[in-house]
């Protein structure tokens, strides 16, 4: 199992493309991947899940990811979360 913090930098936060984003990109992998924040777990191949984190500009996040390919789903999701931009 692999985790790594990061902060969303992204103006609206995770709203509704942002999310759709982060879910496909989840999707990729056969890992089981989870977004832990203020102590609850959302699982970031599902989209109600990361929609209802609410999760704001500034605000830090935990990535989890755990399985076969958890090395390139921890690093193409950071990756993701790192360059999210507003449309």
């Amino acid at each position: 199992m692999l985790q790594k913090k990061v902060v969303i930098k992204n103006e609206s936060g995770l709203h509704a493309r942002p999310a759709s984003l982060l879910v496909r990109e989840a999707t990729k992998y056969k890992s089981e991947i989870f977004i832990l924040k203020e102590g609850n777990e959302y699982n970031c191949k599902s989209i109600m899940n990361v929609m209802s984190m609410v999760a704001k500009k500034g605000q830090e996040l935990t990535l989890k990811v755990e399985g076969s390919d958890e090395k390139e789903a921890l690093e193409g999701l950071y990756n993701l979360l790192e360059n999210l931009e507003d449309e």
